[in-house]
Parts: structure tokens; C-alpha cells; sequence
């Protein structure tokens, strides 16, 4: 080993040194490198997710690589209108219209056969009975006879049928004269059905 003679640089002079030197390490100093180090990776990662959730709406990523295809934004197509909002619809609490039920359909002319007919004047007004008689006749109707009720006080003009197979002729007849009222009973059995002519028949 190769000796140098001593010289000024191998004395150490008494009293604070010069030149530079290391000074003392802090405590806790590599942490802080860490937490700048964890906040900036935070940073990044936020502004990564926020950038692919603003391309998902345009952009997607096929399975298995390949180039991206921006999608077809959905439109949506304004449906159309039906005349009325909902604040048009009837309140519940309002009153349904009430249906009157419709009357019973008579039999016709032609399916009176053998049944007999008679018109009866149950008011003081002479000749009702011919009256409502040449109206049935001239509807097709069969009149057996016509004559007075026995009373005159009828109000009401009414259609009386013997049998419950006769309802239907009934009717038919008392459509004929303009009236509805049509009962069963055999309070004129010398005909199958009869019509007591009353106060509202104007003929």
C-alpha cells in the first residue's frame, strides 16, 4: 500500500467543521412521501372512472377486444295524445248514468194464429173501441170483436193475456196501440188476450 506524507488535510481543525454535510434525518419523513404518493394515485383513479362512465353513454367495449363502436342513443318516441288527461276522467264519487232497460220485444202479426182479440172502451168516450180496432187492423192484427168494459172509470189502457205463452203477443199488440202496460189474468175469459182501453188512449 502506497504511503502519502502527511500534510494540513489529515490535521482536523478543533471547532464546528466546514463544508457540507448531512444534517439529521426527520422522524416521519417517508410517510409523508406515501400519503402524497396514495393521494395522487386517488386522484387518478377517480378521474379514470369519471372519464369511462362519461364515454359509457356513447362508447361501448365488445367482448374480446376490437375497436369500439359508438351505440345508437335511444330517442324516445312521444306517444300519442288520447284526446284527455287524466284530470278529465269522472271523479268515483260522481253518479254512473243509470240504464233503462229495454222492453221486451213483442211477436208480430203474422205469429197471432188462432188467437183471439178483443178491444174493450173502458171510458165514456164513445167509439175508442173502434178507433183502437181499425189501428190494430191496420197493423196486421186480427180483431175478434169489440164492446165496453163494463166500467168507465179506466185510466190506464192495458193489454190482459190468459196463458203465459200469449206474453209475447201481448206485447206485440200493445206496441201496436203505443202503450206498455201488458198483464196476465183471467179476468176476460171469453178471449185469449183483451185490451181495456183507458183514459190515456188517444188513439
Amino acid at each position: 500500500m502506497t504511503r502519502f506524507p502527511r500534510d494540513r488535510f489529515d490535521d482536523v481543525p478543533e471547532g464546528p467543521r466546514i463544508g457540507a454535510h448531512r444534517g439529521a434525518a426527520r422522524r416521519g419523513g417517508g410517510w409523508v412521501v406515501f400519503a402524497w404518493a396514495a393521494l395522487a394515485t386517488g386522484v387518478l383513479v377517480g378521474v379514470g372512472v369519471l372519464v369511462l362512465n362519461l364515454l359509457n353513454g356513447s362508447v361501448q367495449f365488445p367482448e374480446g377486444g376490437g375497436s369500439t363502436k359508438p351505440s345508437a342513443s335511444s330517442t324516445p318516441t312521444p306517444s300519442a295524445s288520447t284526446g284527455g288527461s287524466a284530470s278529465d276522467a269522472p271523479d268515483d264519487g260522481a253518479a254512473a248514468p243509470t240504464q233503462t232497460p229495454s222492453a221486451p220485444t213483442g211477436a208480430a202479426p203474422a205469429d197471432q194464429g188462432a188467437t183471439t182479440l178483443v178491444v174493450l172502451n173502458g171510458t165514456s168516450t164513445s167509439g175508442l173501441a173502434a178507433n183502437a180496432s181499425a189501428k190494430l187492423a191496420g197493423a196486421g192484427w186480427t180483431v175478434t170483436s169489440t164492446g165496453d168494459a163494463g166500467t168507465t172509470g179506466s185510466t190506464q189502457t192495458i193489454v190482459y193475456y190468459q196463458q203465459a205463452s200469449q206474453a209475447a203477443l201481448a206485447q206485440g199488440i200493445a206496441q201496436s196501440l203505443g202503450v206498455t202496460a201488458v198483464q196476465q189474468s183471467s179476468a176476460f175469459p171469453n178471449a185469449d188476450v183483451s185490451v181495456v182501453l183507458g183514459a190515456d188512449y188517444t188513439g
